[in-house]
This record gives structure tokens, sequence and C-alpha cells, in this order.
């Protein structure tokens, strides 16, 4: 029986990577992938970049300022899809337990290849080679007893490596790392514990629960305890046990006007209606989120009694939901979820505007979308929307 059968396995630099797959002048460069506007934030930044202190989430004005020879390649949203699907198929060739984090992380449990391989390390290698092989793309991976020991094992082992914390030296490992590497530890609970002289995990270990409890809460301190002496019971989800899909984006300019929210709202359809079919589901309940130019944030959901998977269908319970906030207020960022999911294939009761011929039309676009990437064939509402962009900025 393995004691560390949990890898947590985490893409390096994956947006830059795939980017270079396409490009290969921009390998050994200081590259990032982001908005190049006004409202510019980077998404993903290579080795070379990092080293400059580029960084994701840092506004791509800033970044360009730490690193003059920085390359910014703004984002093409349909190939990482796309690639992420290719990378979680191979990831499912060796287990089906795996619960995907992102678009480029996953743990995997691989307890029923203890009888294939020798130890959890050579299927680690096995992995990470079959996804440089097939895809050209490097992976970083942790292997531990817990999903938080093994994704802490990743982020030691990168960039391109693999790590093994075997379980008799879990908490040497744990207590050497700072204490903000603790899963719950932001920037407020962070100052508590350096109140407490807490710099490191092993210092945390030390204290007594009373002293932590009174100080952070009792939630929140005993979750933190438990992190710093490897207890983490939780197990790897699979994506079949997955409990809600969603898309959202923040705009380089604000949306204005009722029109370009929609125009919006109908290309996340697009996009929600792709990762609900590649993942099989459909979705019970829809929900939008919307956040004004002054950071409010609102959300609005509805159950429509049916389960719903297509473009056609999301975009019109979206829009639904839409009423019911200011659309006379600048948007600065616009999301479309779906939840309670289901099998696709749960029978499903009729609506009285069912159309089978718009439902066939849907599937034949999904599978040119799917094959020929995600901007393949759009709602012509969109093009004309970024016909007049165009235009404008002449």
């Amino acid at each position: 029986m393995w004691t560390e059968p949990i890898l947590h396995v985490d893409m390096d630099a994956f947006f830059v990577e795939v980017e270079r797959l396409r490009d290969e002048t921009l390998r050994d460069r200081p590259v990032a992938v982001g908005g190049v506007g006004r409202r510019g934030v980077i998404a993903s930044a290579s080795y070379e970049a990092r080293a400059f202190g580029v960084r994701s989430a840092q506004p791509t004005a800033i970044a360009r300022r730490l690193c003059r020879e920085l390359v910014v390649v703004s984002p093409g949203h349909g190939r990482y899809g796309e690639m992420s699907e290719m990378v979680f198929a191979i990831f499912r060739s060796f287990t089906p337990y795996v619960e995907g984090l992102s678009l480029d992380e996953a743990f995997l449990d691989i307890t029923g290849l203890r009888r294939h391989y020798e130890s959890p390390i050579d299927v680690a290698r096995d992995i990470r080679a079959k996804i440089a092989t097939d895809l050209g793309l490097p992976a970083s991976v942790g292997i531990a007893a817990t999903k938080f020991v093994a994704k802490l094992a990743s982020e030691v082992a990168k960039p391109d490596g693999y790590r093994h914390v075997p379980v008799d030296v879990q908490l040497q490992f744990l207590h050497a790392l700072p204490v903000d590497a603790l899963w719950g530890v932001g920037p407020a609970t962070f100052a508590g514990l350096r109140k407490l002289g807490v710099i490191t995990v092993g210092d945390l270990a030390e204290i007594p629960e009373p002293t932590v409890t009174s100080s952070l809460g009792p939630t929140v301190g005993r979750h933190l305890i438990d992190l710093a002496n490897g207890i983490d019971p939780r197990p790897v989800q699979s994506d079949s046990e997955a409990k809600s899909l969603s898309v959202e984006e923040t705009f380089s300019s604000d949306l204005r006007g009722q029109d370009r929210i929609e125009a919006a709202l109908l290309g996340q359809s697009q996009r929600l209606s792709g990762r609900l079919r590649r993942s099989g589901f459909a979705a019970e309940t829809i929900s939008i989120k919307v956040r004004y130019d002054d950071f409010t944030t609102l959300t609005r959901s509805v159950t429509p009694g049916v389960a719903v998977d297509s473009p056609r269908d999301l975009f019109s319970v979206g829009k639904q939901l839409l009423g019911e906030v200011d659309l006379s207020r600048p948007v600065r960022l616009l999301g479309l979820g779906g939840a309670s999911l289901v099998a696709a294939s749960t029978p499903r009761q009729l609506r009285m505007d069912s159309n089978e011929r718009l439902d066939r039309l849907a599937d034949a676009v999904f599978g040119v979308r799917e094959r020929f990437g995600e901007h393949a064939v759009d709602p012509a509402r969109l093009i004309d929307m970024q016909t007049e962009d165009l235009e404008s900025d002449r």
C-alpha cells in the first residue's frame, strides 16, 4: 500500500508555454500573457520574466516597467481550453480520480496504480514524460499523502520537476516553510500570526491551540493548526462530482449600454456552453455576476426548471437575470455560471419553446468550434460589435 498516493500536477507558466508552441521566437525570452490595454493585467509570466519580478495578477504597466524587454502576448482563450482538454485527457489515461482546480492544475489519486508501478514517483515521471512528449509542455508534480502537502511540494518542484514528500518527513518539510504557505493565511491572518511570534509553520505547530483560536477564531485557528500538523483528510474529488462551472471577464474598458453588456453575455454563453458540453454536464441553476466601475458586485441566479447547456438557452436565462440589475451603470466585470450540474444525458422535460432545428445547429456549431477553435463560428451580433469597435478606433 502506498503511503503517498496523491499527486498535484501543475503546468508551468501554462499560457506562456502554449503561446511558445505557436511562436518559437518566444522561447528563452521574458514573456507574459495578459491584457495590453489601460487596465491590462498579467495572466501568466515565463520564468525568465519572473526573474524581474513580473507575476500574475500584476498590472501590465507595472510589469513593463519591471522588465523593459518583456514581450506581452494577448491571451488566446480558445487555445488554452483546447490544450487543457488534452492535458486532462492524459491525466485520465492514468486514473479516473482527477480533481481539476483550473485549466492547468489538478489533484490525482493514483492508489489504483500500485499494482502497475513500483512507486508513485514512477507514475509522476511517466505523467510528466507523456505531457512533454505528446504536447511539448513542461509540468511540475508534487507527491504526498495529502492534497495540501502535494500542492506545496509541486511549488517547491517548479519549474519542470517533481518533489516527493514521504510521510515520515512530512512534518519536517512543512515546518520549515513560511507560515503564509498555509491555505487560508491572507494578509489579516498573517498579521495576527505575526503578533503571536509565528514566522514558520513549525512555529505555529508549537503554539497551544487555545492561544491560536482565541486570536484567530475557532474555525480559522483549528484549520491552520491541522494543516501545520499535516492533517488534511480531504479526498480527491473527481470531476464527475463537480458542483459548478462558470466563466467571467474583467474588461479593459467598462461596458456601457445594454447592447454591449448583452453582447458580452452572448459571448460568455458560447464559452460556458463549451465547458459544460466538454465536461458532459447540463446546469439546473444559472447565475450571473456583475461588478460595476465602483467595484460594487451583484449576483443573481434562477433555477429555470430544466437543465440547460446550449448557448441559446444559457443566453436566454442570463438575459432575464440581467433584467434584474441596473444596466445604465458602467460594468467592469461580467460572469455567467451554471450550478446544480447533472449529466447531459439525463432525460429532460420538453419546453414550450423547444426547437429541434436550433438544437441540431447548436450541436453542429459546437463540433466546429471544438475542431477549429473557439472563434471558428461566432454569432453575427458579436462580429458586428467587433467591427464597430475597430471602426471607432480608427
